[in-house]
C-alpha cells in the first residue's frame, strides 16, 4: 500500500532542478548529457559486436576445459591417495565456472539491447515493484515507502528492463543499510520528464567514488561484479533518459532517473 511520505525521511533529499542546474544553463547541460549518452551508447554498440565474436572464441574452449576437468575429477575420485590432486581439480573447475559467469555477465552488459516499449503507467510499475520487494526489505529491517505523483506519469518503456534497473538500485540501497533504515521510491514530473528517485538512509558513497560509480567493473563491494550500476545506466540511456546520484557519507544516497514522458500527440 502506498504511503504519503515526507521527503525528510530520507537522509539525502532528491536534488531540486535548480540545484542540479546551478551554475549552468539547463539547455546546455541537457545537450551535454545527451552528447555523452550518445557517445556511450555508440561505444557499447561497437563493444557489443566485438564481445559477440570474443564470446564465440572463448565459450567452446571453456566448455571443453570444463568437461575434461569433470572427467579428470571422476578418475581421481576412484584413485587411492589422489585426494590432493582431486581437490586441486575442483579448485580449477570453480575458477573455470567463474570465468564463464564473468563472460556471461559481460555479454549481458555489452550485448545488443532490443527495447520492447509500450505506454507504461509509471506509478503502477513502481507500486508493483514495491509490493514485490517489500518482504525482502522487511526481512532486512528496511522500512520501504512509495511516494507517487498525483497524476500517474506515462512513458514509453520496456517495463521489464526498467524494473531491472530500479531493482538494482533498491538492492544497492538495502545493502547500504546493514542495520536497517528508510528506503523511499518517489515519482514526480518535471517538464517533459518523469522522475523516479530512489533514496536511502544508508552509509552513503565516498566523494572520491562518485565519478566512477557507473563505470563497468568498478565496485567497492566484496564479491561485487561491478556491472549492476553500469547496466542500470545503460538501460536508462537506451530509453533516452539520464541517471544522477547525490550522496553524503553516513547520511544516505539518492539516485534520480529521468525518463521522457510519452508524447500525447502520438
Amino acid at each position: 500500500m502506498t504511503e504519503a511520505v515526507s521527503p525528510k525521511l530520507a537522509g539525502v533529499n532528491p536534488p531540486s532542478n535548480d540545484q542540479i542546474a546551478a551554475g549552468a544553463n539547463p539547455e546546455s547541460e541537457k545537450l551535454r548529457l545527451d552528447r555523452e549518452r550518445t557517445a556511450r551508447l555508440h561505444q557499447l554498440a561497437t563493444l557489443g559486436e566485438l564481445a559477440g565474436g570474443l564470446a564465440h572464441e572463448l565459450k567452446n574452449p571453456l566448455s571443453t576445459i570444463k568437461l575434461n576437468l569433470q572427467l579428470l575429477m571422476e578418475d581421481l575420485a576412484r584413485m587411492p591417495g589422489a585426494e590432493t590432486s582431486h581437490n586441486r581439480a575442483v579448485t580449477v573447475k570453480k575458477e573455470v565456472d567463474r570465468l564463464g559467469q564473468t563472460l556471461e555477465g559481460f555479454l549481458r552488459f555489452a550485448g545488443r539491447i532490443e527495447l520492447r516499449t509500450a505506454p507504461v503507467h509509471l506509478n503502477v510499475l513502481v507500486q508493483d515493484l514495491i509490493d514485490f520487494f517489500m518482504p525482502q526489505a522487511q526481512a532486512a529491517r528496511v522500512r520501504l515507502h512509495a511516494s507517487l505523483a498525483p497524476e500517474d506519469p506515462i512513458c514509453n518503456l520496456d517495463a521489464n528492463l526498467i524494473k531491472q534497473a530500479l531493482l538494482n538500485l533498491m538492492l544497492n540501497a538495502q545493502q547500504a543499510m546493514p542495520a536497517g533504515g528508510e528506503l523511499i521510491v518517489r515519482t514526480h514530473v518535471s517538464g517533459s520528464n518523469a522522475l523516479v528517485d530512489v533514496s536511502d538512509t544508508g552509509m552513503g558513497i565516498a566523494p572520491e567514488h562518485l565519478p566512477r560509480l557507473f563505470e563497468a567493473y568498478f565496485t567497492t563491494k566484496k564479491g561485487g561484479t561491478g556491472l549492476g550500476l553500469a547496466t542500470t545506466r545503460r538501460i536508462i540511456e537506451e530509453h533516452s533518459g539520464h541517471i544522477r546520484v547525490s550522496s553524503e557519507p553516513r547520511r544516505g544516497t539518492n539516485f534520480r532517473l529521468e525518463l521522457p514522458l510519452r508524447d500525447k500527440n502520438i
